[in-house]
């Protein structure tokens, strides 16, 4: 999905990256995945901050099932190479939403003077949308930047496959307006 060029006033907004670890890239446990730009805008993004001297968090999914790519001890637990530098903020959670982990992250964002932040990370439809979407109901100023999440191809309940990219705009659809404001990395570089 395209996002048109969009106006972006940002003060001193936090940059959250959400669960971009090794074990994604295990395509015969998750799928086919869509935007394979995903990780070098989140890596444009995160030295953009560091330049500005905004808060950067990482957020890290510590999976409770067994068989997960993503559970602690398993190299799929570690963060992407393109996730680089010490975070002012690691949080670590078992749920979707980077709210729901430890450190508090609303607790910490709000001691730090923070009202807006920017989710990036994987996967659109699941960790960064209901991230956004709490955070949204939290109060704060929410920005996804669309072009800087992936998402994977998902079977529905009827048992056809909907596409990652469906995912990803219907995602963009539902946070728009109502949890978020929906940007490019482009935007937020401007």
């Amino acid at each position: 999905m395209q996002i048109p060029p969009r106006e972006v006033t940002l003060d001193r907004a936090a940059l959250l990256v959400v669960d971009v670890q090794r074990g994604f890239d295990d395509v015969a446990y998750w799928g086919r995945r869509d935007n394979p730009a995903c990780e070098a805008n989140i890596a444009a993004l995160i030295e953009r901050w560091r330049g500005r001297g905004w808060p950067v968090v990482f957020v890290r999914h510590d999976s409770t099932s067994e068989v997960s790519p993503l559970r602690p001890g398993q190299p799929g637990n570690d963060l992407k190479p393109e996730i680089t530098g010490i975070p002012d903020l690691l949080v670590t959670k078992s749920v979707n939403s980077s709210f729901h982990g430890a450190p508090d992250l609303d607790a910490w964002l709000r001691e730090s003077g923070v009202r807006q932040f920017v989710v990036t990370g994987i996967s659109t439809n699941h960790c960064c949308e209901t991230t956004a979407r709490v955070g949204g109901n939290l109060g704060y100023d929410v920005y996804v930047a669309l072009d800087a999440t992936h998402s994977f191809d998902r079977t529905a309940p009827d048992g056809s496959v909907v596409s990652a990219e469906t995912l990803a705009a219907v995602t963009a659809t539902n946070l728009d307006g109502e949890f978020a404001t929906v940007v490019s990395t482009a935007d937020l570089l401007r």
